[in-house]
């Protein structure tokens, strides 16, 4: 027989635990949560974080309510050892919010690690080494003795500085790094040794990181390795049982979940599931799988598209419109079967009642998504035809949720009409409804011009690019002028200044082509004062001046909004 691909592989061993109790647990309570998101998902970025990204990142994760967070790889780099320093000199850190930091098992990379975090109220050291056997022969050549020993030396050095420093709340993290491709017996052996000499207590508890460094095995056969470590730690009532689940396999979600059913009390993860080849577990489907299940997770996702506007502008990486939960098209059904029963469903849905609404396996409104996308454009035809005509023949490329929020427009002239909706018909609505052309609609702001006044470097520099605005008001003049770390916030900040709190929630831009000339055209979402979302649409040959039109034209269609509701 030719060999084949599958001859290269072999299936990795079952675990003998025939007295597994892990398939009859249940989840009745969350896992602590630790982000790895500033740590392992910045390491996976194509342009890993600046501090001002990770500062925000940082405080996002404090807002939504994580309490154990992992900033960085401090002896890898002056700009992570610089942000661990810039956290604790600032006092950035809530007194509730435990920092960890990562290190490998050298001394100059823990004295360096050790001293980023010098000064902290507590702290996380998190050490690691790997310990499987392909690693042993193929990348250290060493003997399970000479592994061993690594973890020790490098655990009695950590107790040693930290000794050394008491004002600090000390805890100590170690991971048998490759974990899930090592034998139980030496991955215990190695675990014992370290807490022997850390000598945690039931007071003083010391952590355990068993990672799926690489998911090798289905996620039960992590769950056996999990509760066979679970029954014969030494020390085990000292010591907090973490996982830490990579998605080679796809499974990272279902291994974390079943590691939790096998005595696992905490899980480390990224938002969304950035990380390292495939990712580490996506902390948000983890969590809100909770829900489902009528246990809180006790994280605040009640605005999860803000948390994800957040994450994809610090990561530079979009969430996929089906990630589970938070993606774009995750409570669209484009089945008319599907779009009936959910229908059906949200009509006879009371409020403060079990949810039952079919194909829904949480209510949106948990999350602050509306339910436009499940009623109104699902219950509607032409979104994709009119989405298509405008991209083939006029060259604008809509962002989904304008596509659906545009769709209704397209839909209430049909309805009026009678007859198909042509491009031009499509067109022209759009322009009306988006570009401020409508000759019946009297425009509260103007775009008049504008000038860059200054452009400083370094880009550090919080109010580095400067600029003002013309615009008439109700046909009055008006300047305005802001300040900010890049051009869109300059310009958000040049509109506070005449109390317009706006916040942009999306933006997009791409070159398009008007009569004959390249210009630029921009779509912007808003929610401005009232916390009503709006788009607006600018489509200019500069591409500040575009942003600005979008903009303006956003607060236009927000004033006209409010006068038709005032008029009702």
């Amino acid at each position: 027989m030719s060999p084949t691909p599958s001859n290269k592989y072999r299936p990795f061993p079952a675990i003998q635990l025939l007295d597994r109790t892990w398939p009859d647990q249940i989840i009745s309570q969350p896992p602590i949560w630790m982000s790895t998101d500033l740590r392992d998902g910045n390491q996976a970025l194509i342009e890993p974080m600046n501090a001002a990204k990770k500062l925000r990142f940082f405080e996002m994760l404090v807002h939504i309510g994580i309490k154990e967070i992992e900033v960085a790889f401090p002896s890898a780099s002056d700009t992570d050892f610089d942000f661990v320093r810039k956290l604790i000199t600032e006092n950035r850190i809530p007194d509730d919010v435990t920092i960890e930091v990562l290190t490998q098992s050298r001394e100059d990379l823990i004295r360096r690690t050790i001293e980023s975090v010098q000064g902290a109220r507590r702290a996380i050291v998190h050490l690691y080494n790997p310990i499987a056997p392909a690693f042993r022969r193929i990348v250290f050549n060493m003997s399970r003795e000479e592994i061993k020993a690594i973890a020790c030396n490098g655990t009695r050095l950590i107790k040693q500085l930290t000794d050394q420093r008491p004002e600090t709340e000390w805890v100590f993290e170690y991971s048998p790094e490759t974990f899930s491709m090592a034998e139980l017996d030496f991955s215990k052996e190695v675990c014992d040794a370290v807490s022997a000499i850390w000598q945690p207590s039931p007071a003083r508890k010391m952590i355990i990181n068993l990672p799926t460094t690489v998911e090798c095995a289905t996620p039960n056969i992590y769950a056996d390795q999990i509760e066979w470590m679970h029954r014969h730690l030494a020390r085990r009532d000292a010591i907090i049982l973490s996982v830490h689940p990579h998605n080679d396999r796809g499974t990272a979600v279902a291994s974390a979940e079943l590691a939790i059913m096998a005595g696992a009390d905490r899980v480390e993860g990224c938002l969304f599931g950035n990380g390292e080849r495939t990712g580490n577990v996506d902390l948000v489907t983890l969590a809100l799988n909770l829900y489902t299940q009528g246990v809180s997770p006790g994280l605040d996702f009640s605005d999860i598209d803000a948390v994800r506007q957040c994450v994809e502008s610090c990561n530079q990486l979009p969430v996929h419109p089906r990630h589970p939960y938070v993606g774009d098209l995750v409570f669209t059904a484009f089945s008319g079967s599907h779009q009936d029963a959910i229908k059906k469903g949200l009509a006879q849905q009371a409020k403060d009642t079990l949810w039952e609404v079919p194909y829904l396996p949480i209510d949106p409104a948990d999350l602050g998504r509306s339910y436009d996308a499940v009623i109104r454009v699902n219950s509607q035809s032409g979104k994709g035809g009119m989405a298509f005509l405008l991209e083939q023949e006029y060259g604008l490329v809509l962002p989904r949720r304008l596509q659906i929020e545009f769709s209704r427009a397209v839909q209430a002239a049909a309805d009026r009409s009678g007859q198909e909706m042509t491009a031009n018909a499509i067109h022209t609505i759009f322009c009306q409804e988006y570009l401020g052309t409508s000759p019946a609609t009297a425009a509260t702001y103007a775009y008049q011009a504008h000038h860059i006044l200054e452009h400083r470097t370094p880009s550090s520099d919080p109010a580095h690019l400067q600029l003002s605005i013309d615009l008439l008001h109700h046909a009055q003049p008006q300047a305005l002028h802001g300040a900010g770390c890049g051009t869109l916030d300059a310009i958000v900040q040049a509109f506070q200044t005449i109390g317009q709190e706006i916040s942009i929630m999306d933006q997009h831009q791409h070159a398009v082509t008007v009569d004959q000339q390249a210009k630029t055209a921009c779509y912007i979402e808003l929610r401005s004062n009232d916390g009503i979302t709006r788009f607006g649409v600018g489509i200019d040959d500069n591409a500040v001046a575009a942003t600005i039109l979008a903009i303006v034209n956003a607060l236009n269609r927000d004033a006209g909004a409010r006068e038709t509701r005032l008029a009702a």
